[in-house]
């Protein structure tokens, strides 16, 4: 949309008028909305102000807990501003129990207090509490690569009910329905945990799908991630050979007296019309055996067999702490395709993580299949090469039955075009719809500029991420991998938690982390872990330290960090034991991953391979574990470690310049990587560090403006270059368009999610080494942090700001943008940052959410020239090429010279 600069500012005004006198909003228990399924004794409450007025700050709350119409517990008017994760200190909450809680709040402005009203429901507090038992189905042909089995129970319901909630779980994965309706919404599920350490249950309300009289629950068992191949090396049967269903069926009567529908041996079972389904290969389904009604309370189940009880332990299990797979966006195909082989291909526009559903009428025994892929190759022919052993394909054999809507059940696909075979006479592509599946993270941040090239380059950001956050952060969802790479995970969550709200999401795999864990301390590479035993590689394993401080730092929950800490030590310790004399020179390492290479022996001056030294890499990294270390205890303080580690940190900053560095402070790799890395941690003596600097742009120049950093030096690239005065180079290496560079795949292969490789495919159209090319692989996206938090301008204050409670809006101009706006939904409310040059002036709108304040970079040398509302600012703050004032909330509209 384009508008003139006075309209630009008219339209700022207009919107400050849309806010509403005090209010209080999106009220969360354990940062879930109403949520159903809490197993915490002492669940946490948060809520946000909203308001009309400038620098509203929270001068006291007063929370209420009622069960029913019963105050079971209250805090009394407390005096504090803090708004977030207060925790419940009332009587001992009751196992599957609604209860209602209210906050009121009061202000520095208003004369009356605020309030708002929300809900949870308790899951099971206690181990004990489950009545019901393991049970399979007791199939013969119920194997990894067996048949998909149905288990089913009739029950009867005698009188009317109050409540009926649900309580299931599986080692494989379910879908349930009670009287032929499907339990929730969600797919997948319970998820992909450690299965044999740490295994989630899923609570559902299910008042409304019962009746009185007979009634029938119905659960299908898949394989999935339990026991189906993973990895490359065709791992079977990992956690067990046997899928195993628990279910518990709590019913509250109105008169007061309660009733539990469980798992046991009355239960039945028989094989399901799946033939087959697998995580990498996908789902055989012949619609010939389907059985009808079968999940309904008259279906005649005399030909079924009898369930068989498993000795699997449930003192494990725990409620499920975050949002689970539910299915998003839908997709049409674009185009249908002819391939030169005669194949006929449906593009959807875009490449996702997925299924395909479709209707189709024909005859009995006809068999459908489709073939998913991410590219087609020069030539048009889909390009299977990188799905490596995987099959990727869904086959249904119709039953005859006019007009079914079929799809998958329990496996998922990477894919942007679909290879259609079985069809008679012409395909209709209305009759297919690309459905996407990833876990249900609330979006929260916004970018935008006046640069096609970058906008898109933040929708393939984005849509990396939702492809790959499917329970676990996996790095490819095509081939026969999907693993939660610690590495992948670690570089991009900081940009992650930018896009959508995944605090809930890490902290279920994070805890996986904390099971999964050596004894000696080593994280393995991917989360789950199928690799086996490994000792830690620097940037990798990492992930256990880093990322429970970004989120800590991003949302401004402690209980991450006081979760994970005794995980976060073990490890730090780990890497202290491998390192000798402070030097971390020993061990297996992946290094800068996939950075940029060429056969040296025909390159030309300059254009080289850049490797750089694994274990200055890893030096690096274990500077910036201490680093981090020393942040978490600090925040949980924990003073005598602090001190350990600010001792051990400058030791090993020492040890690095030794080993590393020369004396005038050029570095033994003279890579981009090398020189990021050591910027960025301040490994380097502070009077050698404007050296360094350039060296890095010389180095940057010598391959014309483009990137050549992999997994690891990617994401402090630009960063790096903006803290030492070099924007405008970062900015070139943003918009480089051509390969090694981010746009390059936009521009010339129309990609629409982040490459694993810079050229996956390559300038001349074929393909990377097909043993590792995906195009769905988010780690590259990390640039997206920078975006955020320099074009936009949006960050928060470390230290003190945690959760953005203080945070900093400092826009870096610069690449020939001429707009940039950027919000983001902070625990507090939205934050926002929205800029426009036009001629010498620039136009900077600012939203700062109640009960916090931001500190105002402007990015004007001319002091005098900064207004608000055309009113010149007072108390302005020189700070070096900055001028700063911090504001408290509300809406702002600035203007200034800026040439």
């Amino acid at each position: 949309m384009k508008y003139s600069l006075p309209a630009f500012l008219f339209a700022s005004m207009l919107s400050f008028s849309s806010w509403a006198q005090l209010s209080v909003q999106n009220l969360t228990v354990e940062n879930l909305s109403n949520p159903i399924g809490i197993d915490k004794a002492q669940p946490r409450f948060s809520w946000q102000l909203n308001s009309d007025k400038k620098s509203i700050k929270q001068t006291a709350y007063e929370i209420s807990v009622r069960s029913g119409k019963k105050l079971v517990w209250s805090t009394g008017k407390i005096s504090s501003e803090n708004s977030l994760r207060i925790p419940y200190g009332g009587a001992n909450l009751e196992s599957d129990s609604k209860y209602t809680w209210q906050v009121k709040v009061w202000d520095n402005q208003a004369k009356a207090p605020a309030l708002a009203t929300a809900n949870f429901q308790t899951a099971l507090l206690r181990h004990d509490e489950w009545k019901a038992q393991w049970i399979n189905s007791g199939i013969e042909a119920d194997s990894v690569n067996g048949i998909v089995p149905h288990l089913r129970k009739t029950f009867e319901v005698k009188k009317p009910i109050s409540s009926a909630t649900v309580f299931v779980t599986s080692r494989g994965l379910y879908e349930a329905s009670l009287n032929g309706k499907r339990v929730g919404d969600a797919f997948l599920t319970p998820g992909w945990t450690s299965y044999n350490k740490h295994l989630q249950y899923q609570t559902y309300d299910v008042t409304k799908q019962l009746s009185t009289g007979k009634n029938a629950v119905g659960v299908t068992l898949g394989s999935g991630w339990y026991r189906t191949k993973l990895a490359w090396d065709n791992h079977k049967n990992l956690y067990g050979k046997e899928t195993a269903l628990l279910f518990q069926l709590h019913i509250t009567y109105a008169d007061g007296s309660e009733d539990w529908i469980v798992s046991d041996n009355s239960w039945k079972s028989t094989a399901s019309h799946i033939l087959f389904s697998e995580i990498y290969d996908g789902e055989r389904q012949d619609l010939r055996k389907e059985s009808k009604g079968w999940d309904l309370a008259n279906f005649d189940d005399s030909k079924w067999q009898n369930v068989k009880i498993a000795s699997f332990a449930t003192d494990y299990l725990n409620a499920s702490v975050n949002e689970p797979i539910k299915k998003h966006e839908t997709f049409k195909p674009v185009k249908v395709l002819t391939s030169p082989k005669g194949e006929t291909i449906l593009d959807f526009g875009q490449n996702v993580v997925g299924w395909v559903k479709f209707n189709i009428s024909g005859k009995a025994g006809q068999m459908i299949k489709l073939y998913h892929v991410e590219m087609l190759d020069k030539h048009g022919v889909p390009y299977f090469e990188n799905l490596r052993s995987a099959k990727a394909q869904a086959h249904y054999v119709l039953s005859g039955e006019p007009n079914q809507t079929i799809e998958p059940h329990f496996s998922f696909f990477g894919f942007r075009y679909v290879k259609v075979e079985g069809l008679e006479g012409k395909i209709n592509p209305e009759d297919f719809t690309a459905v996407t599946l990833y876990s249900d993270m609330k979006p929260l941040g916004s970018f935008e500029c006046s640069n096609p090239m970058v906008n898109q380059l933040q929708k393939n950001i984005q849509w990396g991420q939702k492809g790959n956050f499917l329970d676990v952060p996996t790095d490819c969802p095509q081939r026969d991998e999907r693993l939660g790479w610690t590495g992948d995970a670690e570089v991009f969550s900081r940009t992650a938690a930018y896009n959508f709200n995944v605090n809930q999401f890490f902290a279920k795999w994070l805890k996986d982390v904390s099971a999964d864990q050596e004894p000696d301390g080593a994280i393995p590479f991917v989360i789950p872990n199928v690799l086996g035993k490994v000792t830690g590689a620097a940037g990798w394993s990492d992930a256990g330290i880093i990322i429970p401080y970004n989120m800590y730092v991003v949302y401004g929950d402690k209980q991450i960090l006081q979760d994970q800490y005794a995980s976060m030590k073990a490890y730090l310790t780990h890497v202290r034991g491998l390192a000798k004399n402070d030097l971390w020179n020993m061990g297996f390492q992946f290094a800068d991953w996939l950075s940029y290479r060429v056969d040296d022996s025909k390159s030309t001056i300059g254009q080289k391979s850049a490797v750089t030294d694994v274990y200055l890499v890893a030096q690096c990294f274990y500077a910036y574990n201490i680093e981090l270390m020393i942040k978490a205890a600090k925040v949980l303080q924990k003073n005598e470690e602090v001190a350990d580690y600010e001792a051990l940190l400058q030791r090993v900053k020492k040890a690095f310049q030794q080993e590393f560095m020369t004396a005038s402070g050029r570095l033994i790799s003279e890579t981009q990587t090398a020189y990021i890395l050591a910027l960025q941690f301040d490994m380097l003596p502070e009077s050698l560090r404007q050296n360094a600097v350039n060296r890095l742009v010389e180095n940057i120049k010598s391959y014309d403006y483009h990137l050549t950093t992999g997994f690891l030096g990617t994401p402090f690239l630009n960063p790096v270059l903006t803290r030492y005065g070099q924007n405008d180079v970062a900015y070139k290496l943003l918009l480089q368009d051509t390969y090694p560079s981010w746009l390059y795949p936009i521009k010339s292969h129309g990609a629409t999610t982040i490459w694993e490789r810079w050229d996956s495919m390559k300038p001349d159209s074929t393909f990377q080494d097909p043993g590792m090319t995906s195009f769905n692989h988010y780690a590259y996206g990390a640039v997206g942090d920078w975006m955020y938090r320099t074009i936009a301008g949006i960050d928060t204050k470390e230290a003190d700001g945690a959760g953005y409670k203080a945070s900093i809006i400092k826009p870096e101009l610069g690449g020939g943008l001429t707009f940039a706006k950027g919000s983001y939904l902070t625990p507090y409310g939205k934050i926002a940052s929205n800029w426009k040059i036009e001629g010498d002036i620039l136009a900077l709108e600012v939203e700062v959410p109640a009960n916090t304040e931001s500190t105002v970079y402007f990015p004007t040398s001319d002091i005098s020239s900064i207004k608000s509302n055309g009113v010149a600012l007072t108390d302005l703050k020189q700070e070096g090429k900055w001028i700063s004032k911090t504001f408290g909330s509300g809406k702002y509209a600035f203007t200034m010279k800026i040439k």
